[in-house]
């Protein structure tokens, strides 16, 4: 995609764009100007990312703050600052990062349109979210009910106009949304890469189909790859739909540290302004913040999915405990507020205790210790505080509570930095796992064979060579920048090339060298194996078994 701004637009996989990738480009567009600036370097990748990640952290400020104050704003901005799953989003390249700075943009707008009464504000809230679907495809728009809804509530207007704004921001999110792929469906297939993820070179299909609906009750793209390619870590079921499914293992890690208190704080924040006018702005936040949870929680218990998704549910989160942290300092002498946050406390201690897995990847035996320890102190210093009144313990107890809920993410964001894990890791994960990853999705495919030796055999050939499936292409595509046919796409299912038009490719010399999945099943696959010369390699690459083929003319026939 940095190449040349055809391939730039199209979301080219490869040089000679003959397949896009399998997403909507949005993420990618950033990325791909960012190596057009800078050269093809990892840093160059991530940087968007990084961008991306602290941008979240000051809208997501700012919007609470808007609606519940400095504090609650200071909170809020540094528990997702300190999330294992922003931290681990933003280490990566996946497209999550993109989607939640727009998204939190949204919702800022949304709080702007709330307090202004200024439809253009909304109509931003929109725009904001169709770009996002630009990033994230059908995710976007899981939020779309939680701004309806708030603005529907809050909006200090007619029911009859509130109405008819929502309708009019839900139509321009929908239109912004769906515009490229209008537009790109219109060039003539042969003028453009072919959409990856489709059976009909359909971008409606690759973002509906493929990247949507079409999940639901059928192997997951990374399954079927991992199917292709002989890869058990990566063909294995994926975890059946459950109602605690993201409090448990890798979700519970990423980012069910502190779902269980965000949770418990929605009632109990809505029931403490149940008198407020409708138009109480910080009821309308939790609302907003609330209803975005519970959205995108519900979903992601359900749908098959990427546990870097969670990264999501970080921004409501942080606004909703800041908030809470907020009301709670400001009521601090009550009663009632005083055994909502010891409640808060035992809960989120406890649960970070079963939680913490006894090995894995930077998991340390003190941690437990330190936990209970804090969540001690807190409780001590907010029963003192209650039965004195001291100014200097009540700050000790806001201290120690934050402390005691916040300690193992905070050391949990501390090791992925230190273990050096990326989007594809969760905290304290199985080391075997961690393995896996390094190899597979952080580090290149080990070469066949070096480059030096690719060229000396291929004789001239337009093409370096051609992989089964747009993974095993990759690095040898980042390396050299030459064009490496990846046949079936990212997946090795989609039916681009066909076989009539791989066999005229050999026909016409376009390559030599074929990497195909040693017991693939694949009629293209089985064709080169069939026909074209198996070549023994010195080495083999790492979790990938791999059949190298060469190719002449004559073996099109």
């Amino acid at each position: 995609m940095s190449m040349n701004w055809h391939n730039f637009f199209f979301a080219a996989f490869d040089p000679a764009a003959t397949i896009s990738i399998d997403k909507l480009p949005g993420a990618f567009w950033i990325q791909a100007l960012s190596v057009r600036i800078f050269g093809a370097h990892t840093w160059a990748l991530a940087l968007p990312q990084v961008i991306e990640g602290v941008l979240s952290v000051l809208v997501l400020h700012r919007a609470v703050r808007r609606c519940a104050g400095p504090v609650a704003g200071i909170i809020a901005a540094g528990v997702l600052g300190f999330s294992p799953a922003t931290v681990t989003l933003n280490r990566g390249n996946v497209a999550d990062s993109l989607l939640v700075l727009l998204l939190v943009l949204a919702a800022d707008s949304l709080v702007s349109s709330l307090r202004t009464g200024r439809f253009l504000s909304l109509v931003v809230a929109g725009v904001w979210v169709g770009l996002a679907f630009q990033a994230k495809m059908l995710e976007a728009w899981l939020v779309l009910p939680a701004l309806a809804f708030a603005y529907l509530i809050a909006a200090d207007a007619r029911l009859s106009t509130r109405i008819t704004r929502v309708a009019g921001m839900l139509a321009i999110a929908v239109l912004m949304s769906l515009s490229w792929i209008a537009v790109v469906s219109m060039v003539p297939h042969e003028d453009r890469p072919y959409a990856d993820g489709s059976a009909n070179d359909s971008l409606a299909s690759q973002v509906f189909d493929y990247n949507g609906f079409g999940r639901v009750g059928r192997p997951d793209p990374n399954q079927v790859l991992g199917r292709t390619l002989g890869i058990s870590f990566l063909a294995g079921p994926a975890p059946p739909a459950s109602g605690t499914r993201l409090l448990e293992g890798a979700p519970g890690r990423d980012t069910g540290w502190l779902l269980p208190a965000s949770l418990i704080v929605i009632p109990v924040l809505l029931w403490s302004r149940r008198r407020d006018l409708r138009t109480d702005p910080l009821r309308s936040s939790v609302v907003l913040w609330g209803c975005w949870l519970l959205i995108f929680a519900i979903v992601f218990s359900i749908s098959p999915i990427n546990w870097y998704y969670l990264g999501a549910l970080s921004p409501p989160i942080a606004a909703l405990l800041g908030i809470a942290a907020g009301q709670a300092w400001v009521n601090r002498t009550a009663r009632f507020v005083q055994a909502i946050v010891v409640g808060i406390v035992g809960v989120s201690v406890a649960y970070v205790v079963w939680l913490l897995p006894s090995s894995g990847t930077g998991v340390a035996g003190w941690i437990e210790g330190v936990t209970l320890a804090l969540g001690f102190l807190s409780v001590a210093a907010i029963s003192v505080f209650a039965m004195t009144g001291g100014t200097s313990v009540g700050f000790a107890g806001a201290f120690g509570t934050i402390a005691a809920i916040l300690a193992v993410p905070v050391i949990a964001s501390i090791s992925v930095v230190i273990n050096n894990l990326g989007a594809f890791d969760t905290p304290f994960q199985p080391a075997a796992l961690t393995a896996f990853n390094r190899s597979f999705f952080g580090a290149p495919l080990q070469p066949i064979a070096s480059l030096h030796e690719i060229e000396r055999v291929r004789d001239g050939a337009p093409d370096l060579l051609a992989t089964q499936t747009s993974v095993i292409a990759a690095p040898f595509i980042f390396a050299t920048g030459q064009e490496v046919l990846p046949i079936g796409g990212y997946d090795g299912s989609t039916p681009e090339p066909t076989l009539a038009m791989l066999r005229t490719a050999i026909a016409d010399g376009a390559f030599h060298l074929v990497l195909t999945a040693s017991h693939s099943d694949d009629a293209r696959a089985l064709f080169i194996q069939r026909h074209c010369l198996a070549v023994h390699p010195t080495n083999s690459p790492p979790l990938v078994s791999l059949r190298v083929s060469y190719c002449l003319p004559a073996d099109a026939k």
